[in-house]
């Protein structure tokens, strides 16, 4: 792993609504591992954003009310600096020489950010999956900058199941000939081996209770190719690969492998030693931690730990359990449970 520093790095971001004179209702939102910073539309882009039904003008996130900010992740292919983007010292892609990225990074670019927008102190900075991660990342290392905190399906670190899954990922990746150590013609990139990982997270994303009402043993609608006897016979499989076809060019490959590690390297007990002594170092008034019962990619156990865990030095904790069927992506799609959780937070 190659260790170093960034010689200012771009930070890409979006806003919405307003920021008031007291500069005290500015909204933080950290991403998962894929989405860009278009968290909604806009006037600038109309296009729907990724968390269209949470953001917007009398929405949970009331960017009538709230100053709502979506920073794209340090080490992501959409717009902030990342593996993808040009050295300007060598005036080649960084690719595989990009520094060693955590989460605790992505936090602390997020921080630039504020400085940046001249917001000195957040009502809430928030995020889902790997976001959660960072959004509890920047409250432990910028304490008191965030008044409050909203951690969904995330952890503070990760169990030897969900590393197991992202390594296999990486591999997939890594072991593509196309991929060529990292040094892949952008024009292409290591196809096989992106659709493979993302299948394998579709799986982990969802919950198999899902897989079972949504598809059952339904035959796929396309008969397999006559020369391929192990092609698509269910519907199941034809979802896959329809969701893995659709990742390949849309999510570059080492931008993957990074913050994929990142994830698996985050630990809260690195700020001190234990849980409980990292968790000491925060400086939040409230946080509200939501899992989802049927995510074994986060189990719900994990954001139960992390909510009891703040309840020594955060006066106002609040555990949500939902009982969401879509397992880890239900922040995404079962907006009937989240938006009134995130709703009676703010």
């Amino acid at each position: 792993m190659v260790r170093g520093e960034l010689s200012s790095p771009t930070i890409a971001y979006e806003t919405w609504g307003t920021l008031n004179a007291e500069h005290s209702n500015a909204v933080l939102i950290f991403t998962g591992l894929s989405p860009s910073s278009h968290v909604a539309s806009s006037g600038e882009d109309p296009s729907p954003g990724w968390w269209e039904d949470m953001v917007g003008p009398g929405k949970p996130l009331d960017t009538n009310r709230y100053f709502v900010i979506c920073v794209n992740s340090l080490g992501s292919c959409f717009g902030s600096t990342g593996p993808a983007s040009i050295n300007p010292a060598t005036k080649d892609h960084y690719r595989l020489s990009f520094p060693v990225l955590c989460v605790e990074d992505i936090a602390n670019a997020g921080a630039a950010l504020l400085d940046h927008l001249q917001v000195s102190t957040l009502h809430t900075v928030l995020g889902a999956s790997m976001g959660g991660m960072t959004a509890l990342a920047f409250a432990l290392q910028h304490p008191g900058r965030a008044q409050g905190m909203i951690s969904i399906s995330a952890a503070a670190r990760s169990q030897p199941f969900s590393i197991a899954i992202r390594s296999l990922q990486r591999e997939m990746i890594r072991r593509d000939e196309a991929w060529k150590a990292g040094n892949y013609d952008f024009d292409a990139p290591p196809a096989i081996g992106m659709r493979l990982a993302r299948k394998l997270g579709m799986i982990s994303y969802r919950s198999a209770s899902e897989w079972t009402e949504r598809f059952g043993r339904e035959r796929a609608l396309d008969e397999a190719p006559r020369n391929d006897p192990f092609g698509l016979d269910f519907e199941v499989e034809s979802y896959l690969e329809a969701h893995a076809n659709k990742f390949v060019g849309s999510f570059d490959a080492n931008c993957y492998l990074y913050l994929s590690r990142a994830m698996d390297l985050f630990d809260v007990a690195d700020q001190g030693g234990s849980l409980d002594k990292g968790l000491a170092r925060i400086g939040l008034q409230r946080a509200l931690i939501i899992g989802v019962e049927t995510d074994f990619l986060f189990p719900i156990e994990q954001q139960e730990e992390l909510a009891q865990g703040l309840t020594s030095y955060v006066a106002d904790v609040e555990f949500m359990r939902l009982a969401s069927l879509q397992g880890h992506d239900s922040f995404l799609v079962d907006m009937d449970r989240f938006r009134p959780a995130v709703a009676r937070f703010f």
